[in-house]
């Protein structure tokens, strides 16, 4: 990470969902010192905390429903605070779309390069989603491509490479993807009609 990757933490705000302890007041005296402002809140987390830049969360004493979200789908970093490393405390953790923790008791150090591993872990997955998300697009559109290609071919009466080319065309001319292209074609926009 380079210096115009490091992360804005003086503007973050943090949430911390969990019951107050001695390992809290660590957690918050080690973000403070960061400048990032910090609520701690139990026992669950509403809407307006959606809005925050990361959650800390208790894996000890997390339950289901503490979340205004779906499990796994947290509009942010998630980082657990595990104090007990029984497997099914960890699964729930990891089950809640954990992308780091802290082990407890929590001293003076760890919040920071906890931070770093799970904005860097969010940003990955997120990216991923919607990589996986416009393939799945991509994907459910085929069969549009292919019934595009089959109608300019016989509107043309061209081969298959040559009804690829003109829906390629058509594509670039109009700025959309091949996809879009093809469904345009396949809902008989007047625009297809006239050759693009």
């Amino acid at each position: 990470m380079n210096r115009s990757d490091r992360l804005p933490l003086a503007t973050w705000r943090a949430i911390t969902l969990h019951r107050e302890h001695p390992s809290v007041d660590a957690l918050k005296r080690q973000l403070e010192l960061m400048h990032i402002r910090v609520s701690v809140v139990w026992p669950q987390l509403d809407e307006t905390d959606a809005g925050a830049d990361v959650v800390f969360f208790d894996a000890d004493m997390g339950h289901d429903g503490q979340f205004p979200w779906p499990a796994g789908f947290a509009p942010m970093p998630m980082i657990a605070l595990i104090g007990s490393e029984a497997p099914g405390r960890v699964e729930w953790a990891l089950a809640q779309g954990s992308n780091a923790h802290l082990l407890k008791p929590i001293g003076s150090t760890g919040a920071y390069s906890a931070l770093l591993i799970a904005a860097h872990a969010y940003q990955l997955s997120s990216r991923q989603a919607d990589d996986i998300r416009t393939l799945e697009d991509r994907l459910r559109q085929r069969p549009a491509v292919v019934h595009a290609v089959l109608k300019l071919m016989q509107q043309s009466r061209s081969d298959e490479a040559g009804a690829w080319k003109r829906l390629r065309k058509i594509a670039m001319d109009w700025g959309m993807t091949v996809e879009e292209a093809a469904e345009s074609i396949c809902r008989d926009e007047r625009r297809t009609r006239s050759g693009a």
